[in-house]
């Protein structure tokens, strides 16, 4: 019996990538996610539009996502890198790359995918500029394997063009390349009814009508005239009326049996506040921002506890992993259009969400708590 068996020979391993295994069993190609279709890019638009609090909620999380600083590794090219930084145009919208980055988190956000083209000078090869792309018109799908994206811009007759660069663009999706929005319109529709229905109710109680109701006596003098009586009581109420729109008061003086009643006034209008609280709850959760933190404060002594602190940063540490690869390709682009050997990294701001009193005390814990421990370690070396 051979104690020892002889080795088998290690297959070499290949340069170009090999086809995902679960890609042979699936049946199908592989597709990557798709931008936006038009209808649900013009459904997320006007969301946005008719809830106000999720357009707050969005742009907050944007300014709450932090401001940072592209590292170049050789510190030589710094200033010229820093210079680009800041005057880079962005389209129509202004200039520095946080103006590109800010729009394409916004088109994040809102859509679950964002893109973007570095524009090139045809004269110079430099990079001319920066500009925020329509989602909705760009395709995405897979190239000639799946660790390459193929680029395409849908016409108005539904035919795709192939992208004649590819490498100038810039792409970025959440999860799944579903929108923040998803499962957020049926909601909405609720509370946009509730709303309307508020409306309704002061357009009807709210403003005030009344209800003026003559009584003629049974006297046959008066009943003969009881027409001409009433006609003349509606014209003298109508022009006492028109007059306190202008700020004129005119007295209403009538003979005989008038009753004046206010119309609705029996009636209450319905408490929104349990059903418009609970959809916002909803809301809000699915956005990740703290209802406070967009003025809607249901507690004298609401504020932002740890782990919602906790909770918020981590998901502004998620979308700034988005934009780091992307911020990259631009600065990386810039250094080798300007042939220079380098390369790019970025320097994120820290997240401040808790009051300045709070950390204050949390560094004078953590100081005393290293004092009392180096006096620990003298008296140990002591003894």
């Amino acid at each position: 019996m051979k104690l020892f068996r002889k080795r088998e020979k290690i297959a070499p391993v290949s340069d170009s990538p090999e086809l995902v295994q679960a890609q042979r069993f699936s049946g199908s190609d592989f597709v990557l996610p798709s931008s936006v279709e038009p209808f649900e890019k013009e459904l997320y638009d006007r969301l946005r539009f008719a809830v106000p609090i999720i357009d707050a909620a969005l742009t907050k999380i944007v300014r709450l996502t932090g401001g940072y600083r592209v590292i170049c590794s050789d510190q030589r090219f710094q200033p010229e890198l820093d210079s680009f930084m800041e005057n880079i145009p962005v389209g129509l919208t202004g200039k520095s790359i946080g103006n590109f980055t800010d729009n394409f988190l916004d088109s994040l956000l809102t859509y679950g995918s964002a893109a973007g083209e570095i524009v090139v000078d045809s004269s110079t090869r430099r990079i001319a500029g920066l500009y925020n792309g329509d989602v909705s018109v760009l395709n995405v799908s897979a190239g000639a394997d799946l660790l390459t994206r193929k680029y395409s811009v849908r016409c108005e007759n539904g035919q795709l063009i192939p992208v004649a660069h590819p490498e100038r663009i810039v792409y970025a999706s959440l999860t799944g390349g579903r929108s923040l929005l998803r499962g957020l319109p049926a909601l909405s529709g609720i509370l946009l009814r509730i709303y309307q229905c508020i409306g309704q109710n002061f357009d009807r109680a709210g403003n005030v009508r009344y209800a003026v109701t003559y009584k003629p006596s049974p006297d046959s003098g008066e009943m003969a005239y009881s027409r001409e009586r009433a006609m003349q009581i509606a014209r003298e109420w109508a022009d006492g009326m028109n007059s306190a729109r202008y700020g004129q008061v005119k007295d209403f003086v009538a003979v005989g049996d008038i009753d004046i009643k206010v119309i609705g006034a029996e009636n209450q209008l319905f408490d929104t506040n349990v059903p418009v609280r609970q959809l916002l709850e909803q809301i809000m959760a699915k956005l990740s921002i703290p209802l406070f933190l967009l003025g809607l404060n249901w507690s004298s002594t609401e504020r932002m506890s740890a782990q919602q602190a906790d909770i918020l940063t981590s998901e502004l540490e998620y979308y700034r992993r988005l934009l780091t690869p992307v911020i990259c390709d631009i600065g990386n682009g810039f250094l080798c259009s300007a042939g220079i050997d380098a390369q790019c990294s970025v320097e994120w701001e820290n997240i401040n969400l808790q009051d300045e009193s709070a950390l204050a005390d949390a560094r004078l814990k953590n100081a005393q708590a290293m004092e009392i421990e180096m006096r620990l370690g003298l008296d140990k070396n002591n003894n």
